[in-house]
């Protein structure tokens, strides 16, 4: 099996001075998704959690939404012509009874951001597959003090990030704070796949009481990985795209972008950020936000 990290020989000039030395990287290999034995997807990700990324993969596509519903997830034995398992490949087995959509290649590719299609039908396309319509009742109500405390609880339980400095990351977070789980990819849409599918073999699903963080930006992708698993609270400390709004718009999403320190953009779903009760300065006259 592929490790997490590799090493590899780099030439260091520091002020004017050479050495040679080894160098820590984040390793990065292809994984091939099946389903029942037949290929679905290749994914570039970091080895490790490869049966939770192909679980969660499934449920963003809307193909699972139960942990039951899974048979068996294994490495295909002679994964290549000459008999050798590379561990790159896996095969999801679905329980018997469970539906197997048709895979071509115009299965749901809405779940790409550069899937090609126009955003209404990639809106239409989460909301209509989606089997954990966010439902919070009562509503998760998450203070902006608790929000910017998040990044760094992420950061100190990056353990391989200290190590490469090359991985994104994506974590759960109970309403109050405490860290459930956290999973590292060279892809920040692997690690959300990670969470997801750890949380649907241990039934966790919906995720309705969580909130994810996820480093970098919050792309379609990522708001539509939320949404398909129940979370009703997406945090990433840089951008979101406009997609990304609207989709959190359109299902009731909280996504709140550039949180970094006690500064923090929300986008949608303001109703679950615990404000005090004020007026939002900007165009139009001011308004009153939920308190």
């Amino acid at each position: 099996m592929g490790r997490v990290t590799e090493r590899r020989r780099t030439i260091r000039i520091r002020d004017g001075a050479v050495s040679t030395r080894p160098d820590t990287l984040v390793a990065e290999e292809p994984l091939e998704i099946r389903l029942n034995g037949k290929p679905l997807a290749i994914t570039m990700r970091t080895p490790g959690d490869d049966f939770a990324l192909a679980a969660g993969f499934l449920v963003s596509e809307g193909v699972i939404g139960e942990g039951s519903e899974v048979q068996s997830i294994v490495y295909c034995a002679g994964a290549t012509t000459d008999g050798v398992n590379t561990y790159n490949v896996v095969d999801v087995k679905l329980a018997p009874g469970v539906a197997v959509p048709d895979i071509t290649l115009e299965r749901n590719v809405y779940t790409t951001s550069s899937c090609g299609l126009c955003g209404k039908a990639s809106l239409d396309a989460v909301r209509t597959t989606t089997r954990h319509p966010i439902a919070d009742t009562p509503p998760v109500r998450v203070g902006p003090e608790l929000l910017a405390a998040l990044p760094d609880r992420l950061r100190a339980a990056q353990r391989v990030f200290d190590r490469t400095g090359g991985l994104h990351a994506a974590a759960l977070f109970s309403e109050t704070g405490e860290l459930i789980d956290v999973r590292e990819d060279v892809g920040r849409h692997n690690a959300v796949d990670k969470l997801v599918g750890r949380a649907l073999t241990d039934n966790r699903l919906p995720l309705s009481r969580s909130v994810l963080l996820v480093s970098g930006r919050a792309s379609f992708e990522l708001a539509q990985k939320a949404v398909m698993a129940g979370i009703p609270m997406l945090a990433a400390v840089s951008a979101p795209s406009s997609l990304a709004v609207d989709l959190a718009a359109e299902t009731g999403l909280t996504l709140v972008g550039f949180l970094r320190g006690p500064s923090m953009n929300v986008y949608a779903g303001e109703h679950r950020i615990a404000l005090e009760a004020t007026a939002v300065q900007g165009e139009g006259a001011p308004r009153p936000l939920h308190g």
